[in-house]
């Protein structure tokens, strides 16, 4: 059973329990919480800081790569003083500076197929902040196994989306919410969409992708609002336009 929340964090959180649709139950959801994040980079990077200053319990972060200059355009959670330095250090670092009621574990390594269900025990919820589709399908098989939500989202050059799976459960209609397959069954082709580093990004674009998936992270632990399961919401910021597309499982 988790402690309640101590008087300095009832003064943290003030702004969070005179919401009605989260207060102190919420906060208390939110303190009890695991949460695994893929990637400490561009969007893991906003989904981390928000995570924890929100006061999630419990952060596992996944990344085996180290700081570099090129990335601090946009992964805010670093900075130039850790430069060379595993990003899980360098986003412990920043947890431990923003919110000492955070918990933190930081895995050097990457989720695949094979490692995936070792590195989810113990977490409830699922954020994938991955730049690659052999981690997003990784991902979901594996959160859908687990039986937990998955927050997944992506970013290029101007563009974003994000959405939210939940393909074990039902929806009102008894029908099953769609999984990740029915939502991009079969990955691109090798070199069809380009990395980052070949396509460009501006940095701002992974804040807000980011810290939108931050915010589905807090819903679906506190139970706040309508979470984004069956609904990809898409993100154009040289338009300054965000648009949602529903989908629906395929059928067999």
């Amino acid at each position: 059973m988790t402690d309640p929340l101590s008087p300095e964090e009832i003064d943290r959180y003030r702004r969070h329990i005179v919401l009605a649709e989260i207060g102190g139950a919420g906060q208390q959801k939110l303190k009890q919480a695991h949460v695994l994040v893929v990637g400490a980079g561009g969007l893991g990077a906003p989904v981390i800081q928000y995570l924890a200053a929100a006061g999630i319990g419990h952060i596992g972060v996944l990344d085996d790569d180290t700081v570099s200059l090129s990335n601090l355009q946009r992964q805010v959670i670093h900075d130039t003083a850790g430069l060379g330095t595993p990003k899980i250090a360098s986003a412990e670092a920043a947890v431990a500076r923003l919110n000492p009621h955070v918990a933190f574990t930081g895995i050097a390594e990457r989720l695949t197929a094979g490692t995936a269900a070792r590195l989810l025990a113990g977490y409830d919820l699922l954020v994938d902040g991955s730049d690659n589709f052999d981690t997003r399908y990784a991902s979901a098989d594996a959160a859908e196994a687990a039986r937990i939500p998955l927050v997944t989202g992506a970013v290029g050059r101007f563009d974003g989306s994000l959405t939210v799976l939940k393909p074990y459960e039902a929806g009102p209609d008894g029908t099953l919410h769609p999984g990740y397959r029915d939502l991009f069954p079969t990955a691109p082709p090798p070199g069809v969409v380009p990395a980052c580093a070949e396509a460009g990004i501006v940095g701002a674009l992974t804040g807000v992708v980011g810290t939108l998936m931050a915010m589905e992270v807090i819903k679906l632990v506190t139970g706040a609002g309508d979470p984004l399961v069956g609904r990809l919401l898409l993100y154009d910021g040289l338009a300054a336009r965000f648009e949602t597309l529903k989908y629906k499982r395929r059928k067999a």
